[in-house]
């Protein structure tokens, strides 16, 4: 499994110039968002730095629950809300797209019986016929 830079025991470190104070909101039914206000190293506020939104929800599908998490662009917690369904709408639009794209990649990947190799079934020095679809 690969790491990130720096987060292995022996060279972990905190990066004091990024911390953030975290407190969650939510409806108790579908909708939670987390404010991550910026703070220095003392726990008071870093003005200098943007408060961030983060929603989050869990969708109920056929294949069971899946997480969703995405950044709200917002300058309040009220706007995060206001904000929020259309962040999920967006969230799951990427999903969709990635999971698209997943499938072409192993589609691409498959492979046809006459590229496989000498001696297995349909392929080149096994049953015989060249690979060669025959439709009647």
């Amino acid at each position: 499994m690969a790491s990130r830079p720096g987060m292995t025991p022996d060279g972990m470190t905190v990066d004091t110039e990024n911390l953030y104070r975290e407190e969650t909101y939510s409806d108790l039914r579908a909708a939670s968002i987390r404010v991550l206000t910026p703070v220095k190293t003392d726990g008071s506020v870093d003005p200098a730095r943007p408060r961030l939104y983060i929603g989050d929800t869990t969708l109920m599908t056929q294949m069971g629950p899946i997480p969703v998490q995405f950044e709200l662009a917002a300058e309040t917690l009220a706007v995060a809300f206001e904000k929020f369904p259309e962040g999920v709408r967006e969230a799951v639009g990427r999903l969709n797209e990635r999971a698209k794209e997943m499938a072409r990649e192993e589609a691409s990947r498959l492979v046809v019986p006459s590229q496989m190799p000498p001696g297995l079934p349909g392929g080149l020095g096994g049953m015989p016929g060249k690979g060669k679809l025959v439709i009647k």
